[in-house]
């Protein structure tokens, strides 16, 4: 069996430090680098790419809503178009950096809110899914396990790859709970570890009106942010491994 392990990371900005990017990077595959919308700016996105390219870690963009100050978890309220644009906008920044430093843009992953309004409403997803493929053709689009984001993706002829979340919380239709509410965040490695080894194992199970669905993942998402993340994406690893588990990047999948 082989598995994705991304992380989103890049999420400091300017004198504001978010996570530990550099004792992440050695445990993961992929990596989801802010764009300068929702975290990050242009010094912290090429040093997160020149990280990325000194441990062989697959990059790939993850715009957000361009909004600072609520870290993109906060629901806004654009038009289809100015959605299509600014995912177009934040993608044109990263692969820049990339360019510059030698490398190749894998992925694209958009983040919170955004991510979390597409996987249910399909303009929105289909917004996004125009923006990058007028970018790429060849960018795999990474989405929330069963989502509209997904469907679109595949409308539109782009790759897709489907994500399980080992530190959150799910809701009975597969969404993940939402921020705030009980159950929605898991902590503890060594938990947030056993999540990952049965989400490769068993998937996630949904419940459709009276029936049940398996929906099958591609790639494990950990969150740079977390209290104890460095510690949380070696364990981990190391779970997955124990469990004979190869950890890949989408590209070589």
């Amino acid at each position: 069996m082989k598995i994705d392990l991304n992380c989103d990371l890049g999420e400091s900005f300017g004198r504001y430090v978010l996570g530990d990017d550099a004792g992440i990077m050695p445990h993961i595959s992929s990596v989801n680098i802010a764009c300068g919308a929702h975290a990050g700016d242009p010094t912290i996105m090429r040093k997160t790419v020149r990280l990325a390219l000194e441990h062989h870690v697959a990059i790939g963009a993850h715009p957000g809503y361009p909004d600072l100050q609520g870290f993109g978890r906060r629901k806004m309220n654009f038009d289809p178009q100015e959605v299509e644009d600014f995912i177009l906008y934040q993608l044109g920044a990263l692969s820049a950096f990339i360019q510059a430093e030698g490398g190749n843009l894998i992925h694209v992953k958009p983040h919170g809110a955004l991510y979390n309004q597409a996987s249910v409403d399909r303009a929105m997803a289909e917004a996004i899914c125009r923006g990058v493929a007028l970018f790429s053709q060849d960018l795999i689009l990474v989405g929330l396990a069963g989502s509209a984001l997904l469907e679109m993706g595949r409308k539109h002829s782009l790759p897709v790859a489907a994500e399980g979340f080992p530190d959150r919380g799910y809701q009975p239709d597969g969404n993940l709970t939402p921020r705030g509410l009980p159950g929605s965040l898991v902590t503890d490695p060594e938990t947030i570890a056993e999540n990952a080894a049965r989400l490769c194992r068993d998937g996630i199970k949904i419940i459709a009106g009276q029936t049940e669905e398996v929906l099958r993942i591609d790639t494990l998402c950990l969150h740079g942010d977390h209290p104890h993340a460095a510690e949380t994406a070696a364990r981990v690893r190391e779970r997955l491994e124990e469990k004979h588990i190869k950890i890949q990047s989408l590209e070589k999948a």
